[in-house]
């Protein structure tokens, strides 16, 4: 550590002139301050972003959940097969809303870790 100290004692650099280098410091350091306020900001913009996705995924999810459940389809008369398809699924439509509420929330789990590895 005293090798450094003296080292750098000995070759002092040269500065310019004291009031211009204070000047050029200011201007870096508020364009530094620039920045860091920019990058605050679209953070702020990204959770904002992100709560309002949630609730409105939450507000529609509920509203679908509940319109499936009380006003379930009715099959026609004529069998296709979409109609077999509909009737195969109106026992199990719990699991299949369960999976895709399984593999939404996950798709949100592993985007955000993405999202904090790559910060």
């Amino acid at each position: 550590m005293k090798d450094i100290e003296q080292f750098l004692r000995e070759n002092a650099p040269d500065t310019p002139a004291e009031g211009q280098f204070m000047i050029e410091t200011n201007a870096r350091l508020n364009a530094v301050e620039g920045i860091k306020r920019e990058v605050d900001g679209e953070r702020r913009r990204g959770r904002i972003a992100l709560i309002i996705a949630l609730a409105a995924g939450l507000v529609l999810g509920c509203l679908v959940t509940l319109l499936v459940l009380f006003c379930p389809v009715q099959p026609a008369a004529d069998s296709t097969a979409f109609t077999k398809a509909l009737e195969a699924l109106q026992d199990k439509k719990e699991f299949l809303f369960g999976a895709i509420a399984f593999f939404a929330i996950a798709l949100g789990v592993v985007s955000v870790t993405k999202k904090q590895e790559v910060l």
